[in-house]
Formats: C-alpha cells, sequence, structure tokens
C-alpha cells in the first residue's frame, strides 16, 4: 500500500472535494472516461453532465483511506459523503502524461 497520492489522482479529488468543476475536467485527457458502476461518460463534456449531476454537483466530499498503485493502477478507497451517496467506495484511475485517462467507481 502506497500512504501518497499521485499527482494527477491528487489533482481530480482535491478539485472535487472543493468543488472546482472546471479543474475536475482538466485532469482528464480529452478523451477520459468516468465509468460510474458500469455507465461510462467519455469526454469532458459527458463526464460534466455526470458531475453536475450526482458528483461535484451534490457537493461529493472524498476521505481517502487506502492508496494501493498496482500494475498502473492506482485505486483509491474513500469514504464518501455529500448530498448523493455516502460511504466507502473505490476509484480506480488510470494516468497518461499526467492526466486521467480512466476513473471507475465501485463498491
Amino acid at each position: 500500500m502506497s500512504t501518497s497520492l499521485p499527482a494527477p489522482v491528487r489533482t481530480l479529488l482535491d478539485a472535487a472535494n472543493s468543488g472546482d468543476i472546471e479543474g475536475f475536467l482538466n485532469g482528464f485527457t480529452p478523451d477520459g472516461v468516468v465509468d460510474d458502476w458500469g455507465r461510462e461518460f467519455r469526454g469532458r463534456p459527458r463526464i460534466r453532465s455526470w458531475s453536475d449531476a450526482e458528483f461535484i454537483g451534490v457537493r461529493v466530499s472524498l476521505t481517502p483511506t487506502e492508496v494501493v498503485d498496482e500494475e498502473g493502477v492506482v485505486t483509491v478507497t474513500a469514504q464518501v459523503g455529500g448530498d448523493g451517496f455516502n460511504g466507502p467506495s473505490h476509484f480506480s484511475f488510470r494516468v497518461q502524461d499526467d492526466l486521467v485517462t480512466r476513473m471507475t467507481i465501485r463498491a
């Protein structure tokens, strides 16, 4: 287990926690993907729509409790709070050239 977050992952989490949608979107590659329990949102416009309705738009808060970096995938276990889903969740990130290409959310 690693105790620190890679910079691109930290950028997304910090942006989400501060309600910074532009910072969050800019942390993804132009064709980045959010996979929220099998529902895929590709590209910044679709990620924005998803986030407005289900993530930053519902004042998400993410408190990491564990970070594992394995074979190019960083998985963050986090306690999720806000006005939407609340509870533990796993966020897996694929990174390329200091930007996130894919964020996958599972319980």
